[in-house]
């Protein structure tokens, strides 16, 4: 997104060149016609890279991740462990069809994603549940035992 400072519209810019007061507008429109992602992400056209929505929870003894992934069976989801991030990624396969009196109408949705979402404390990969259920993925990350809350007694003199 460009940002332009506030100014009259019936004055030229203050260098008094008309050139730039264009290149401006100019700006102002192609961003209004492909949307902010254009200059930003270098993807032409207001297209994105989709990621799964996620919750992220974190209580004394575990984390628990939560993915929207509508659409996507669970043999097409893969989660993997990087450092201290969990990876969910995989491919999203969708089409509908439908032919009635007057029209043929014809959707397709594909393509891969991958987020990677940093947890915020260690956990132990050997203790990963995951759940599929209703495109919702729930994923249980156990906290390492150096993670994990220790109770200090306090002494009195």
């Amino acid at each position: 997104m460009t940002l332009i400072p506030w100014k009259d519209k019936n004055r030229e810019d203050a260098a008094g060149l008309p050139a730039a007061g264009f290149r401006n507008e100019m700006d102002r429109l192609f961003n209004s016609f492909f949307g902010e992602s254009f200059g930003e992400l270098g993807r032409p056209f207001g297209f994105a890279e989709w990621g799964p929505p996620l919750d992220v929870e974190e209580t004394d003894k575990e984390v628990l991740v939560r993915a929207e992934i509508p659409g996507v069976k669970a043999d097409e989801l893969e989660l993997s462990m990087s450092g201290n991030a969990l990876v969910i990624s995989g491919e999203k396969k969708e089409s509908e069809e439908r032919k009635e009196k007057g029209y043929h109408y014809r959707e397709r949705r594909f393509g891969s994603f991958r987020r990677e979402v940093p947890l915020p404390a260690a956990v132990d990969p050997e203790k990963v549940e995951a759940e599929y259920k209703d495109g919702v993925l729930h994923v249980k990350l156990h906290k390492a035992q150096e993670a994990l809350p220790k109770k200090i007694t306090v002494k009195s003199s």
